[in-house]
């Protein structure tokens, strides 16, 4: 078997702890996410993972992309401290407010600037938004297969990946040719632990940064101008709850907890 170079797409989300914090912009109806620490997308660390253990048998490179602002830097030297070989971070202005079709049209086409690639890996899904389509819309927009809900994958030869996709009930497997983009779940490994030597040593890693003028793309298909989609609106539901007490034997009990379910309509 060859060597396999990879290439993992990252994003970094809001940390889960500040999202009563978040908001919209009034006028765009974009998340404001200054003062919002991000973290590394969580299904993005089982991608690299596998990305990894890929290199570790056949030898390769493990590249991490990602579509942000400045800040990401930060997450991006997090991943090399995983154990990615490089990073690339695309960041401009133009860029901001971007669904996941303008986001996958400038991922793909970073991709293709970077020309080598056997497999692109994906989490299955974001935290923040959970939408799925980013990594099948990288493929499309470059033209290679692509397979989602990812739980394992092994390499028959001739450059051949098969893979097993979890379905509701079960799972099923298939094959294909590389180049090939794999959306993976968690259920696929367990990330590595890192250790603070190496978080230390990765925070003076330089990360390649590229923006509009670096890329080969219809500035008319990028950012909130170029995007399809919209978000109208973000609110945390309010939760109303209140306790009754019941008393009485077991048997009494139970029969007035019926009695009240069918009152409240939920019997």
């Amino acid at each position: 078997m060859p060597p396999v170079d990879s290439i993992v797409c990252v994003k970094p989300v809001p940390d889960s702890h500040y999202w009563s914090k978040l908001t919209l912009d009034a006028a765009t109806k974009t998340l404001r996410r200054e003062g919002i620490p991000s973290i590394l997308n969580p299904l993005d660390k089982h991608a690299i993972e596998e990305a990894l253990r890929i290199k570790e048998r056949f030898g390769g490179k493990v590249t991490v992309i990602s579509m942000a602002p400045l800040t990401a830097i930060n997450n991006l030297q997090e991943a090399i401290a995983i154990g990615a070989d490089e990073a690339l971070l695309l960041s401009d202005k133009s860029f901001a407010g971007a669904d996941t079709l303008a986001t996958s049209y400038v991922l793909s086409a970073a991709i293709k600037k970077l020309e080598r690639f056997d497999l692109i890996i994906c989490g299955n899904k974001s935290l923040d938004a959970g939408s799925g389509q980013v990594g099948p819309e990288i493929a499309e927009f470059l033209g290679i297969p692509h397979m989602t809900q990812v739980m394992k994958l092994d390499f028959p030869g001739e450059g051949r990946i098969r893979v097993e996709q979890a379905l509701e009930h079960g799972y099923m497997t298939a094959e294909a040719h590389t180049p090939i983009l794999l959306s993976v779940i968690k259920e696929i490994n367990t990330p590595r632990h890192i250790s603070l030597m190496r978080i230390s040593d990765a925070t003076q890693t330089k990360v390649r940064v590229w923006t509009l003028r670096d890329l080969d793309i219809d500035s008319s298909l990028i950012g909130l101008s170029g995007s399809p989609t919209r978000v109208l609106d973000l609110f945390l539901p309010e939760m109303k709850r209140r306790g009754e007490m019941i008393d009485g034997t077991p048997e009494t009990a139970s029969k007035l907890l019926i009695q009240r379910l069918r009152e409240l309509g939920v019997l």
